[in-house]
C-alpha cells in the first residue's frame, strides 16, 4: 500500500539563518528547502529588479519539487549611491565596504516571494530600509573584520550582531535589514487566509485536507 506523504505548507528557500530564526520567533512552522539558483548569474542592474529577481527565482525553484507547498524566497542587498554591495569575498573588500558606508546612509534592499505551483499564486514585493551608519574608526573597523560576522552578509554588516555597534538609526523595517522583512511576509499569509490565530499565542496555517507530495 502507498504510503501518503504530506507536504509542509510553508517552505523557506533560503539557508540563511537569520531569516529562519525571524519567521520562528513570528510563530510560523516551515520546513527549510535551500534553493540551488545562482545568485552570480543574476546581473546587479536595479536594485529593486535585482532582489525581486532572485526573490522570485529561488521560491519559483523550490516550488518545482514542492508544488502544493507556499515558498518563501528572498534575497538582500545593501546600496550606497550607485554602488550596490553585496557579500564581501575578503577582508579587504569587507573593510572598502564599511569604509564606504562609514557616517554614511545607505538603504538595504529584501525581495520576497511567495508562491504556490499548485494555485499558479506568486506574489512578490521589495522593502527598502535607511539605515545610517556612525563615523567609524579604522580601529573600529579592523577589529569587526576580524570577526567571522561580516562575511556571509551583503554589506559586511550584521545589524542584529556584534554589528549593532555600526548602527546609528535607521528608518523603516527592522527586520528587513536583518534579512526578512516579516510584516509584510505574514501580512501577505493573513490576507490569503493562510494563517490563523490560536490561544497559545503560535501562529498557524490552516490547511483543509492532507496535501500529498
Amino acid at each position: 500500500m502507498k504510503k501518503t506523504v504530506i507536504s509542509p505548507l510553508f517552505i523557506l528557500a533560503s539557508k540563511s539563518p537569520r531569516r529562519r530564526y525571524l519567521l520562528k520567533q513570528a510563530g510560523l512552522d516551515f520546513l527549510v528547502v535551500p534553493s540551488r539558483v545562482d545568485e552570480n548569474k543574476t546581473s546587479m542592474h536595479d536594485p529593486e529588479k535585482y532582489v525581486l529577481e532572485l526573490a522570485e527565482a529561488k521560491a519559483v525553484d523550490v516550488g518545482q519539487n514542492y508544488p502544493d507547498s507556499w515558498v518563501i524566497g528572498a534575497d538582500t542587498i545593501v546600496v550606497i549611491g550607485d554602488a550596490i554591495l553585496g557579500k564581501p569575498r575578503s577582508k579587504d573588500d569587507a573593510k572598502n565596504m564599511l569604509s564606504r558606508l562609514s557616517g554614511q546612509t545607505h538603504q538595504v534592499y529584501t525581495g520576497f516571494a511567495v508562491c504556490c505551483k499548485t494555485r499558479k499564486r506568486l506574489f512578490s514585493k521589495v522593502v527598502k530600509t535607511d539605515v545610517l551608519f556612525k563615523a567609524l574608526s579604522d580601529e573600529e573597523i579592523q577589529w569587526y573584520i576580524h570577526t567571522p560576522e561580516p562575511f556571509d552578509k551583503a554589506g559586511a554588516y550584521a545589524i542584529q550582531g556584534l554589528g549593532t555597534f555600526l548602527v546609528r538609526s535607521i528608518h523603516g523595517s527592522y527586520t528587513n535589514v536583518v534579512g526578512l522583512p516579516v510584516c509584510e511576509v505574514i501580512e501577505f499569509l493573513l490576507k490569503e487566509g493562510l494563517l490563523g490565530f490560536q490561544k497559545n499565542n503560535r501562529i498557524h496555517g490552516q490547511v483543509s485536507g492532507n496535501i500529498p507530495c
